[in-house]
C-alpha cells in the first residue's frame, strides 16, 4: 500500500472514530473525556460530561439532559471536589475505578472508590437511556457500580430511594449548597428504619418534614394525585427497604427535586412552557414537624390550626393560647392499663410518626388492638395496609407526635382512659367540629353579625364622659385609685409606682414620642425593663384608642406581637406598660445608614417572616379577626433577637364571626401604608393589611420608604421603582447596600415578588396571608403580578403634570376624610 492510500486510510478511520465519538454512550478502558466532550445516551435524552452550574467558576462531571435548556442537571460526580482546571479528564480503568485526572500532572482529583480484585480489559463505562451512568463487563449485563447508587439532588425514574438492610447503605436524595454549589447543601430526603419504615426530609439532624410511612396506596403524608404518567412502589424486605417510580411512557419527563432551600417537588417538562410543577409537598405551618407537639393535631384550615385530641388538654395551657403549640397535650385522666381503657378513632388523618412502633403484617385490626391492650406502653394502633378493607397491624408505643387531618382514607385508634369513653368512641374526634362548621357556623355568624351592629348603634349615642366610666370600669375594680381588674387579667400599676419605675418620667427615660403620647422606659423591682405609653392631653388618640388597645392585645399571645403587662388610669393619666424592645422599632435601624449596617440579609428574611406570620395569627388563627389598620415600620418593635413584634393596635378593628371588612368614612392609617379602596372609599380588609405588609417588604430589603421619590424621569415612589425593575429583571438593584453581600439572590427576588403581589392595586388581586406564608415558606413558581397600586405607566411630563406638594407624614398616623 503506497504512503499516500495508508494517510488517506488512517485518516478516514480517524475522522470515523471521532464522528462517532460524539454521539458514543460508552467510555472503554482508559478512554478520556476532556472539557467540550461529552456521551450521550442511546436515545439521546441524557448527556454526560464536564460543566460548570450557574455562575461557579469551578467544573464537575455531570449528567444533564441533552435537549433541554438551561441546562438541568441530575447527577454530579464530584460534588465535593470541584475541578479548577480546564485540562482535566475523566476516565474508567481496567479495576473499574472511574476516575478525575488533572491532566497537566495526572494527579487524582476524585474516584469512584471501587475497584476490582483482579484487572479487566472488557471494562466499560455506559450512560443508559435511564440517566444511570454505569461501570460493567461489557459482556456481563451486571453492574459493578452505578450513579443510581449516588443520588444527588435528584430522583430519577427506576432509582432507589431507601435503605440496603445487609450493608447499610442508604439511597438518598442530597440538596445542592446553592444553584451555583453541587456540594451536599443543608437538606436530605431519606428513610428512617426505626421503626416502621417513613420518609423526611431533614435539615442536618433536624426533620423538618415527615412524609409518614406506606399504607399500601401511598405514604401518607405525600401528596395524592391520580396519574397516567407513573407507577409507584414500595418494597420492604429483609434485604432492602426503598421506594421507586417507573414511567408508563419512556419519552415523558419528570423528575422529583430536592431544592437547595428543602423544597421536595415533582416537575415535569413542557417543551412551550419549561420545568412545570406537578406534584409538590404543600408548605404550611401543619408541614412542619411536630407542630402540635405530642397528641396534638394540626388542622390548617381551623382556627387556631393546633387541637388537643379528645381526652387530652394543653401541656402548657399560658404558652397554647399564646399560640405556641410546641408543649404539646397531656391526657386529662391516666390510663389503667389492660381492658379497662378503651380506644377513639381518628379518621382521615396523617398517622404520628413510627419511630417508636412496633409492627405485624399478618394480624387483623381486631388482633391488633388486642395487641395494643396487652403491652401498657402503647397508646394507639393502625392497619399497615388500607387495601382491601384493611390489613397488618401498626403500634405505637410512645407519645404520638406529628399528626396532621387530611384526606387520606386513614383510621388511628387512640388509646385513652375508660371514663373518656363513651357510645361514641369510635367515632373521629374531628367530626363533631365538621358538623359545627357546616351546620351551626353559619346561624351564629348571622347571629354574631346582629349583635356587632347593635352594639356598634349603641355605642355612638354614647357621650365621651360615659365611655370614659364605662372604660374604667370595665378595667378595674370600684375602688379608690384603681386596683387589678376583677379576672386578674391585665395587672393595675398606681401612678406613682410607674413614676418611679421610670425616674419621674425623666428625659432621659424617654424612648420616643408616638400617636398616643411619649414612651418611656422602666425597670421594675426584679430587674425586668418596660416601656410606658402615656397618653398625651394633646393626642389625636384618645380613650377610644386606649379602650381598643387593651381589647385587641391583652389576650393576644403570639411571638410575633408585643405583648402588654398592664395600665394605669389614675389622676386623670392613662397609660400602658409593655414589655421592652431593646432595638426599639424597625424605623429607626432600616432607614438610618449607619444603623442598617446590623441588618444582614438572614436578619431582614427573619423579619419579614416573622410579621407575617403575627399577621396571620391576627387574620385568622386567633380566637378573633383582627385587622390592624396601622402597620408599618415604626409599629414593628425588635427584641434583642432582631425578632419582629407587631405594636400599636389603637386604630385596629375586631371582628367576630364571618365578617373579613367593613366601610368607614373617618380613613385612619399612615401615608404611604394605605391602600387605595381604603384611602379613597373607606373600605377595608384583611387585604388592607396585607398591602401594608407588602410596602414593609419592600422597604425592609431596600432601606427606603415609600414616600420618597425615585427618578427624575418618573413620579414612581418605592411600589412604582420597585415594578419598574422587576419589569426590567433588575429587581436585585433594590437591595439595601448594607446587606447586598449577604443576600441570597434566590430569597431576595422571591421576597420582592411576593412584596409586588401585596401592593396590587385591587384588594381581590392580593393573596391572603396564609398564602403569603406559604409563598414565603418555599420556592414553588408564584403567580405574575399586575401593577402596584398607585402607580403611573407613563413618564414625568413637566408640561402637563400637576404640581406635587410633599408633606412630611413619614412617621404619623393621620386620620383622613373618607369620600
Amino acid at each position: 500500500m503506497t504512503f499516500q492510500l495508508q494517510l488517506l486510510f488512517f485518516s478516514g478511520a480517524l475522522l470515523s472514530f471521532l464522528t462517532n465519538s460524539a454521539s458514543l454512550d460508552t467510555l472503554v478502558v482508559d478512554q478520556e473525556i476532556r472539557d467540550n466532550e461529552t456521551i450521550v445516551s442511546s436515545n439521546e435524552m441524557y448527556e454526560m460530561g464536564f460543566f460548570s452550574p450557574g455562575n461557579s467558576k469551578y467544573q464537575y462531571v455531570g449528567i444533564w439532559y441533552n435537549k433541554i435548556s438551561p441546562q438541568t442537571v441530575v447527577w454530579v460526580a464530584n460534588r465535593e471536589t470541584p475541578v479548577t482546571s480546564s485540562s482535566s479528564v475523566f476516565s474508567v480503568n481496567s479495576n473499574g475505578t472511574l476516575l478525575i485526572l488533572n491532566g497537566n500532572n495526572n494527579s487524582l482529583i476524585w474516584s469512584s472508590n471501587y475497584s476490582l480484585s483482579v484487572s479487566n480489559v472488557n471494562i466499560v463505562a455506559k450512560l443508559l437511556d435511564s440517566g444511570n451512568f454505569v461501570v460493567k463487563d461489557n459482556s456481563d449485563e451486571d453492574f459493578i457500580w452505578q450513579s443510581f447508587d449516588y443520588p444527588g439532588d435528584t430522583f430519577l425514574a427506576g432509582m432507589k430511594v431507601g435503605k440496603d438492610l445487609v450493608t447499610g447503605r442508604y439511597w438518598s436524595v442530597r440538596s445542592w449548597k446553592s444553584l451555583d454549589d453541587p456540594s451536599p447543601g443543608l437538606y436530605e430526603f431519606k428513610i428512617d428504619t426505626n421503626g416502621y419504615p417513613q420518609y423526611y426530609i431533614r435539615r442536618g439532624s433536624v426533620v423538618e418534614i415527615r412524609f409518614g410511612p406506606w399504607n399500601g396506596v401511598r405514604f401518607i403524608g405525600y401528596p395524592s394525585k391520580t396519574n397516567s404518567l407513573y407507577t409507584y412502589e414500595f418494597v420492604f424486605n429483609q434485604e432492602e427497604v426503598y421506594g421507586k417510580y417507573e414511567l408508563l411512557n419512556s419519552s415523558f419527563i419528570t423528575r422529583l427535586y430536592l431544592s437547595p432551600e428543602g423544597n421536595g417537588m415533582r416537575l415535569n417538562w413542557n417543551p412551550n412552557q419549561g420545568w412545570i410543577p406537578y406534584l409538590g409537598i404543600t408548605i404550611d405551618m401543619c408541614t412542619q414537624y411536630g407542630f402540635c407537639g405530642a397528641f396534638g393535631s394540626c388542622n390548617v384550615f381551623n382556627s387556631p390550626a393546633c387541637s388537643c385530641m379528645y381526652g387530652f388538654e394543653p401541656r402548657q395551657p399560658d404558652e397554647w393560647k399564646a399560640g405556641n403549640w410546641s408543649g404539646g397535650c397531656q391526657r386529662k385522666e391516666a390510663l389503667k392499663c389492660g381492658n379497662e381503657d378503651g380506644f377513639r378513632k381518628l379518621s382521615g388523618v396523617k398517622l404520628p410518626d413510627t419511630q417508636h412502633s412496633w409492627y405485624n403484617v399478618n394480624m387483623s385490626l381486631v388482633e391488633c388492638e388486642e395487641q395494643c391492650k396487652k403491652n401498657c406502653s402503647c397508646t394507639a394502633y393502625a392497619n399497615l395496609d388500607i387495601r382491601k378493607g384493611g390489613s397488618g397491624c401498626l403500634l405505637w408505643l410512645d407519645d404520638l407526635i406529628d399528626i396532621r387531618e387530611n384526606d387520606v382514607n386513614q383510621d388511628l385508634f387512640v388509646r385513652i382512659a375508660n371514663s373518656e369513653s363513651s357510645v361514641t368512641s369510635k367515632e373521629s374526634g374531628f367530626k363533631k367540629k365538621k358538623v359545627f362548621k357546616v351546620v351551626l357556623a353559619p346561624i351564629i355568624c348571622m347571629v354574631l353579625v346582629g349583635l356587632a351592629l347593635a352594639v356598634y348603634g349603641w355605642k355612638k349615642k354614647r357621650s365621651r364622659t360615659q365611655r370614659q366610666s364605662n372604660l374604667l370600669n370595665s378595667l378595674s375594680e370600684d375602688h379608690p385609685g384603681g386596683v387589678r381588674n376583677k379576672d386578674a387579667e391585665l395587672p393595675f400599676f398606681s401612678f406613682s409606682d410607674i413614676s418611679k419605675l421610670t425616674n419621674n418620667f425623666s428625659v432621659d427615660n424617654k424612648l420616643g414620642q408616638g400617636g398616643f403620647g411619649p414612651v418611656y422606659k422602666g425597670v421594675m423591682d426584679n430587674g425586668r425593663e418596660i416601656a410606658v405609653k402615656r397618653l398625651s392631653d394633646h393626642s389625636a388618640q384618645g380613650l377610644d384608642e386606649f379602650k381598643n388597645e387593651v381589647r385587641c392585645i391583652h389576650k393576644l399571645q403570639h411571638r410575633n406581637l408585643v405583648k402588654i403587662l398592664g395600665f394605669c388610669d389614675e389622676k386623670n393619666e392613662v397609660m400602658l406598660i409593655y414589655e421592652y424592645m431593646p432595638n426599639r422599632s424597625l424605623d429607626t435601624i432600616i432607614f438610618d445608614e449607619s444603623k442598617s449596617s446590623v441588618l444582614d440579609w438572614s436578619h431582614r428574611l427573619g423579619i419579614v417572616n416573622g410579621i407575617a406570620r403575627g399577621l396571620l395569627y391576627l387574620h385568622q388563627d386567633s380566637h378573633l379577626r383582627i385587622i390592624h389598620r396601622d402597620l408599618k415600620a415604626a409599629n414593628i418593635l425588635l427584641d434583642s433577637d432582631m425578632n419582629p413584634k407587631i405594636s400599636d393596635f389603637g386604630l385596629a378593628r375586631i371582628f367576630e364571626g364571618c365578617e373579613t371588612g367593613a366601610n368607614t368614612k373617618n380613613v385612619v392609617g399612615t401615608y404611604g401604608y394605605i391602600p387605595p379602596e381604603y384611602a379613597l372609599h373607606g373600605v377595608f380588609s384583611v387585604k388592607s393589611d396585607v398591602f401594608s405588609f407588602g410596602v414593609l417588604v419592600l422597604e425592609i430589603i431596600s432601606g427606603k420608604r415609600n414616600q420618597l421619590i425615585f427618578s427624575q424621569q418618573h413620579t414612581d415612589n418605592l411600589l412604582g421603582h420597585a415594578w419598574r425593575l422587576f419589569k426590567d429583571d433588575k429587581s436585585l438593584q433594590l437591595v439595601a447596600a448594607s446587606s447586598c453581600d449577604s443576600c441570597i439572590s434566590s430569597e431576595v427576588l422571591r421576597s420582592i415578588h411576593i412584596g409586588l403581589l401585596c401592593v396590587q392595586n385591587h384588594a381581590e388581586d392580593r393573596p391572603t396571608m396564609s398564602s403569603v406564608v406559604l409563598m414565603l415558606g418555599n420556592d414553588g413558581i408564584l403567580p405574575q403580578p399586575k401593577p402596584p397600586a398607585f402607580f403611573t405607566e407613563g413618564d414625568l411630563d413637566p408640561c402637563t403634570s400637576s404640581t406635587t406638594t410633599t408633606m412630611s407624614v413619614n412617621d404619623v398616623t393621620m386620620s383622613l376624610t373618607g369620600r
